[in-house]
């Protein structure tokens, strides 16, 4: 390895011993490791968030597997390169020997190429292990993952990231040590905080606060003692909190149903936190606002007809006025939202219409509430039998209004909250 790689490349664990975190999956008696320390493979897919350790694994894979070991980045190989790792695992064969493909991102493959892949696996020429960030569920060929075994990685907790960090300060062969700097324990437990799970995010903050300091430092190898970088150095060196987030993948999903269910559990407190957190992160303010609408409906519905006009009037005040100000019609909707009385008797209604609809398609509309605006239309029975209800009492005649074979049925519930109950 290049002495000039990055910290996080450099700190890759090399064996099972020196890896950190994905306890439920590489502990002692765990069944990932005994696949691994048996030689057991066959073919795997590696799901989870990024800087968890999917690649770390399969290198140490690749050293401990008595099969060839090849792999690929789905960003960079095509099909053609997909064929030629076939052949010669095709000329291993023969000599009894297996090959083992490890495939990055294997989710950029599209169904093509992961279709030129399932014949070899299924056949056993090769032993797949696909790594992802992406919910393998759609990323991955239904035929393809049925045929692999499927372990799904954790974000790394700030106790494991705390461990990663520390043994990088120490290391003077792949490390930090040579460059004798301490790290205040408030900073490393900011650094630990602040990376969200993910090692690579962490190693690369700690990387960039030592070298800064290193460059202003007379610190050096073999001088008076080790320096010691504060968290406010820290702070000031990586400026704007780096969150993960990827505004097209499951973290993305996974943050806005964190939001909306906070929200339809009355939580204002953890809604709000989810949308700062979304805002901070760089989430799309209008992808926020149209979340709230559906929520005013689905969620709270007729229990607080007010609901929709605000979340609208929040959408609308937001396209006004942009951001940064733009959060606090935001803020001011989600914490109302939140608080409100709830109620999806409406959207839960309307599930129930659709399934009539599909399940009585012949059904139509009555005689007496067909079009007349026509001439003609009395000639054909149009309208004949209906009651004008502001021709009565009340503005109101009990009479039919759904079809025949839906006679009686009952679609909206109000529930017992807010106007509804009403």
């Amino acid at each position: 390895m290049k002495k000039d790689s990055p910290l996080a490349r450099r700190m890759t664990p090399r064996s099972l011993k020196e890896f950190v975190g994905q306890e439920h999956l590489l502990g002692e008696n765990k069944p990932l490791r005994n696949i691994i320390e048996g030689d057991l493979l066959s073919s795997l897919i590696l799901y989870g968030p990024p800087g968890t350790g999917k690649t770390a694994l399969a290198r140490i894979i690749a050293t401990t597997t008595k099969a060839q070991f090849k792999r690929l980045n789905a960003v960079m190989a095509g099909v053609k390169d997909l064929r030629a790792v076939m052949e010669e695992a095709e000329a291993l064969q023969a000599w009894k020997r297996k090959t083992v493909l490890f495939i990055d991102e294997i989710h950029r493959f599209n169904k093509a190429q992961q279709d030129a892949l399932l014949p070899a696996v299924e056949g056993g020429l090769l032993c797949l292990i696909g790594a992802t960030t992406e919910n393998p569920f759609i990323a991955v060929n239904p035929p393809l993952l049925s045929r692999s075994l499927l372990f799904t990685f954790e974000s790394l907790a700030p106790a494991e990231i705390e461990e990663i960090l520390r043994r990088a300060l120490k290391d003077e062969e792949r490390g930090l040590g040579k460059y004798k700097f301490d790290l205040a324990e408030e900073a490393l437990l900011y650094l630990a905080r602040i990376a969200g799970g993910d090692a690579r995010v962490a190693l690369n903050a700690l990387e960039m606060a030592v070298f800064s300091m290193a460059a202003e430092s007379s610190a050096t190898a073999g001088g008076a003692g080790p320096a010691t970088i504060s968290l406010a150095q820290v702070q000031e060196i990586l400026g704007r909190t780096n969150l993960k987030y990827d505004a097209g993948g499951d973290y993305h999903y996974d943050l806005a149903s964190a939001f909306i269910k906070s929200i339809r559990g009355s939580d204002p407190d953890a809604a709000l936190y989810w949308l700062a957190k979304m805002l901070e992160a760089g989430e799309d303010p209008l992808f926020i606002a149209r979340r709230l609408i559906i929520s005013a409906s689905e969620d709270i519905g007729n229990a607080d007809p007010r609901a929709l006009c605000l979340a609208v009037a929040a959408a609308q005040a937001l396209q006004q006025v942009g951001l940064p100000e733009g959060r606090i019609p935001l803020a001011q909707a989600v914490s109302y939202l939140a608080c409100a009385p709830k109620s999806n008797a409406a959207y839960l209604a309307l599930g129930e219409a659709l399934s009539s609809v599909k399940n009585s398609p012949r059904a139509t509309v009555p005689p007496h509430l067909r079009d007349t605006g026509y001439k003609g239309a009395a000639k054909l029975g149009h309208g004949r039998g209906y009651l004008y209800p502001h021709d009565f009492p009340g503005h109101f005649i009990p009479q039919d209004y759904l079809p025949p074979e839906l006679q009686g049925k009952t679609f909206y519930r109000p529930g017992g909250q807010g106007y509804e109950k009403e």
